[in-house]
C-alpha cells in the first residue's frame, strides 16, 4: 500500500506569539516516502491574534495545504482535536501542540515503524532514548509516570509515556473511535480505546522534549491530572464502548 498524506492537527488557544514558528518548522520537515503534509489548525476560540496570525501565514504560503477551523466557543484541547480528526483527509494523523515543546523533525521517527511494517500506532516517548529533555517540574514527571502505570494496568500495555502529545495513528483506525473528552482527558481516553481494537500493533520511539514553564504559556494543571485518573477508570472499566 502506498501512503500519500499525513494530517497534522494543531489545536491552538492563545498561541499568537509562537504559532508561526511551529508552522514554519512543520513546513521545513522533509518526510520519508515523499509523504504530503496537511496542516489542520483548530483555533479554540482564542482571545488573542492566533487566528489572524495563522490566516496571514496561510496567505503567504498558498502552495501549502493549510486548513483553518475556529471553534465558536472555547471547548478545550480534546474538542479541538476531535474537530481536527473529523476534518482530516490524510492516511495518517498526528497531533502537534501549537507551542514549541515537541519537534516536528521527529515525525519520521514515528512514521518509520509503520513503513517498516511493524506498527499501526506509534507513541513518541519522552522518557526513553538519548534525545534532549528540558529539566522541569519533578511532580509533573512523577504524576505522568503514575498515570501511565495506571493506564497500563487496565490496557495491558507497557507504555512509558501515555500522556505524550506525539501519537501517530492510521487515520481509518482513529476515525473509527468514539471519542468524548473535551480537555486533556483525550490522552487516556484514546489510549484506552485504541488498545481495544483487535490485533492493534502499538509501538514507542524516543523523542526530545522542550517543555515550557507556566510563565512561558504551559496550560495543564493539577486538576487535569485528577481528570486523567477519572478517564482511565471510566473508559477502561465503566464506559467500554469504543467504536462509533
Amino acid at each position: 500500500m502506498i501512503w500519500q498524506k499525513i494530517s497534522i492537527i494543531i489545536p491552538a488557544y492563545n498561541e499568537g506569539d509562537i504559532i508561526k514558528q511551529i508552522l514554519e518548522k512543520i513546513l521545513e520537515v522533509k518526510l520519508i516516502e515523499n509523504i504530503e503534509k496537511e496542516l489542520i489548525v483548530v483555533d479554540d476560540c482564542s482571545t488573542d491574534n492566533t487566528n489572524e496570525t495563522v490566516a496571514t501565514f496561510k496567505k503567504k504560503h498558498p502552495q501549502e495545504n493549510i486548513l483553518i477551523f475556529t471553534q465558536e466557543v472555547n471547548k478545550g484541547k480534546g474538542a479541538a482535536i476531535h474537530r481536527g480528526i473529523e476534518e482530516a483527509n490524510g492516511d495518517f494523523i498526528i497531533v502537534q501542540d501549537a507551542d514549541m515543546e515537541y519537534d516536528p523533525n521527529e515525525y519520521n521517527r514515528l512514521l518509520q515503524p509503520v513503513f517498516d511494517g511493524f506498527a499501526d500506532v506509534v507513541y513518541g516517548t519522552r522518557f526513553v532514548g538519548g534525545e534532549p529533555h528540558r529539566i522541569l517540574f519533578f511532580w509533573h514527571s512523577i504524576g505522568n509516570k503514575l498515570l501511565t502505570t495506571l493506564s497500563n494496568v487496565f490496557t495491558n500495555l507497557n507504555l512509558t509515556d501515555m500522556e505524550t502529545c506525539y501519537k501517530l495513528f492510521k487515520a481509518k483506525q482513529l476515525k473509527s473511535l468514539l471519542l468524548k473528552e473535551n480537555r486533556f482527558g483525550f490522552e487516556p481516553e484514546v489510549t484506552a480505546k485504541i488498545s481495544r481494537i483487535p490485533k492493534i500493533r502499538i509501538y514507542e520511539v524516543g523523542i526530545s522534549y522542550y517543555g515550557r514553564t507556566y510563565e512561558e504559556g504551559k496550560k495543564i494543571d493539577w486538576f487535569d491530572g485528577f481528570r486523567a485518573i477519572y478517564c482511565i477508570l471510566k473508559y477502561n472499566l465503566f464506559d467500554r464502548k469504543y467504536l462509533k
